[in-house]
């Protein structure tokens, strides 16, 4: 399972410890863009920034392969969608993994991606 980069966000949050749970029982994969976007956020403290680390560091963290540029161009002459979001859906799509994240809505078009919101079964 590959994590959206808004999860890795709420679960540095302390209200959801359930989401951290949810993430302590998968084996953790994440995109590279995902640590960008989350490490790379201008007004992090520095306790995010160590727990952000630390959980990269944990994560089988996926680069940004030929098929993930393959898919995520793909993905992208079908409709409009952000870099970000399409480099997350290619690398879940390049790799074979479901793609947990928040924001369903904006990936349930993409037929042969499998979708999942941790949030909507906890």
């Amino acid at each position: 399972m590959l994590f959206d980069s808004n999860l890795i966000i709420y679960a540095a949050q302390p209200e959801h410890a359930s989401l951290r749970n949810f993430i302590a029982r998968e084996v953790p994969c994440v995109s590279v863009v995902s640590k960008v976007e989350t490490l790379g956020y201008h007004a992090l403290e520095k306790e995010e920034k160590r727990l952000l680390a630390a959980f990269f560091d944990a994560a089988d963290v996926l680069p940004v392969s030929d098929s993930t540029v393959s898919a995520a161009i793909r993905l992208r002459q079908k409709r409009r969608m952000s870099l970000g979001d399409a480099l997350i859906a290619g690398t879940a799509l390049s790799y074979g993994l479901e793609l947990a994240t928040r924001n369903v809505e904006d990936f349930l078009w993409i037929d042969e991606l499998v979708v999942f919101d941790p949030f909507s079964s906890s």
